[in-house]
Parts: C-alpha cells; sequence; structure tokens
C-alpha cells in the first residue's frame, strides 16, 4: 500500500479518526469511495422513470449487503493534500456468512483485499459510524463530499450513519442527503454531455493524463483517483461555467415530483 494510504482496521480505527477530525478543519473537500459486494437483488413493480427503477435497486442491494471497505481522501479547495491524506477503512465481512455477487467478489479478489483479515480484523460498522457522526465529516456545510457515480457509495455511509435501511423513496433519501452531506459533487454528474460521460474512471483519469496511486478498485486508491479526476474536470470544463449549480445531484437518481409505489426486492438475479 503506498504511503499515502493510510490502512484502518479495528485496531487503529479510534486513532485515525483523532487525525481525521484535525484535518477536516483545514482539509474540507472530502473525496470518497467505496467497495461493496456488488448488486444480487432488482426491484418488482411498475416504474414510472429510470431513476425510480434505479433507486428501488439501490435501496434494495444496500439493504441486504454490507460495505467492504470506505476510502476518504482528504484536500482543500485547491486540491492540495497533506501528506497523510487518504484513509482506506476495512470492515468485517465474513464470506462465508454474507451475500455478494460473484463477479463482484472476484473483481475484490483479484484487487488483493484480504477477506481472512476482514473477517478477523474487520470494522464494525456501528463504531464507525458513531465516530464519523462525531467526526465533523458529515452534518457540516462547510466540508464538500466529491464522489464518482456514488449514489450506492453514499446510500451505504447513510445507512451506516442511521442504522436503519434506506428510505422508501428518492424524495426521501435526498432529504437524509440534505442532512448528512448537505453540499457534494459527483464527477460522473459533472460529465454529461461530454465524450467521457460512457467513461469508468481509469479510463477517464489516463484520458486525462492522470496517475493512479494504489490498486484498482480498493476503495482509497479509487478516492485519492477520484479527487484528481474531479479537480482536473473543474479545471478543463468549469472554467467559466459555475460548477456550483451542478452541487448536490447524483447521476443517474433524482428527486421526483410524483413518487412510485414503494417496490418489493427479487432475489433471482
Amino acid at each position: 500500500m503506498d504511503n499515502n494510504i493510510i490502512e484502518v482496521w479495528s485496531d487503529n480505527l479510534e486513532s485515525s479518526f483523532t487525525e481525521i477530525r484535525k484535518l477536516v478543519q483545514t482539509y474540507n473537500y472530502v473525496t470518497m469511495d467505496t467497495e461493496f459486494p456488488g448488486v444480487v437483488a432488482k426491484p418488482l413493480g411498475n416504474f414510472t422513470s429510470q431513476s425510480t427503477y434505479a433507486y428501488q435497486q439501490l435501496r434494495c442491494n444496500v439493504d441486504l449487503l454490507k460495505v467492504i471497505q470506505v476510502g476518504i481522501t482528504f484536500s482543500d479547495c485547491y486540491g492540495n493534500c497533506p501528506p497523510r491524506n487518504t484513509y482506506q477503512f476495512n470492515f468485517h465481512f465474513d464470506i462465508d456468512r454474507e451475500m455478494y455477487a460473484k463477479d463482484s467478489l472476484k473483481l475484490l479478489v483479484e484487487a488483493q483485499l484480504n477477506f481472512e483479515k476482514h473477517r478477523l480484523q474487520g470494522i464494525e460498522v456501528e463504531e464507525f459510524g458513531n465516530l464519523l457522526i462525531t467526526s465533523g465529516l458529515i452534518l457540516s456545510r462547510n466540508v464538500t463530499w466529491l464522489s464518482f457515480h456514488s449514489s450506492y457509495d453514499f446510500a451505504y455511509l447513510m445507512k451506516i450513519v442511521t442504522c436503519n435501511p434506506l428510505p422508501a423513496t428518492e424524495n426521501e433519501f435526498f432529504m437524509f442527503m440534505n442532512i448528512l452531506f448537505p453540499n457534494f459533487y459527483d464527477v460522473k454528474y459533472l460529465l454529461r454531455g461530454s465524450k467521457y460521460l460512457k467513461r469508468g474512471l481509469q479510463e477517464i483519469a489516463e484520458d486525462l493524463g492522470l496517475r493512479r496511486v494504489g490498486v484498482q478498485h480498493q476503495a482509497g486508491s479509487d478516492a485519492l483517483l477520484t479527487r484528481d479526476v474531479f479537480f482536473k474536470v473543474k479545471e478543463i470544463f468549469y472554467t467559466k461555467e459555475d460548477i456550483t449549480k451542478h452541487a448536490v445531484k447524483l447521476y443517474g437518481i433524482e428527486c421526483r415530483v410524483e413518487e412510485d409505489k414503494v417496490a418489493i426486492c427479487d432475489l433471482s438475479l
């Protein structure tokens, strides 16, 4: 693991948050990525929009599954980072007991995740959630969150913080987003209308001449690369246009004027 990326397990969780509470006072642009066990369920019902279907599928899966990693990178509003800037939180996950999509787990194994260590030394989500609430990272308009195609990422954090299933509808979800993460940018949303819209994070970064630190599909490395992509996208595409009008919007999910009925989940994917 690169020296910029701090591995966090159960034994150094509290000390890491002690550092984080100090960092966020100066480096209040917080880039986030998660690794999770994929998609195992789909919603059943009739949906009036793709956004509603996407949210109900997200809700089904996030409620059923457990997060595996969360990566957080700290920078200031210019993209400058402290020497120790990225924390990779590794959660308790037992592949013999938990649900997962086989293709997603295979991808994470290839990315060198140590699932035996996750089972033995992984962080309990409740403890992480309690520390996150008091960290200064959430519930604050002074913090700007950065992410890439991140509806699932924010949904997992919301589930961890609230200790509850996700809200039943998109509108309720965005209401909670406004409370927990009142200022954020989804880089995927910022790229709509550009040639990069259909591309993944790695392909976009390479085309922009950015170099990855760490291993692809590990949350810390992906968070760090997302930070780099955000500031490069801002530099290239938003020199004249006000980027703030694209804040607090997620790619693929939006508030609805009329909401559909809550869907039930089908595990027969």
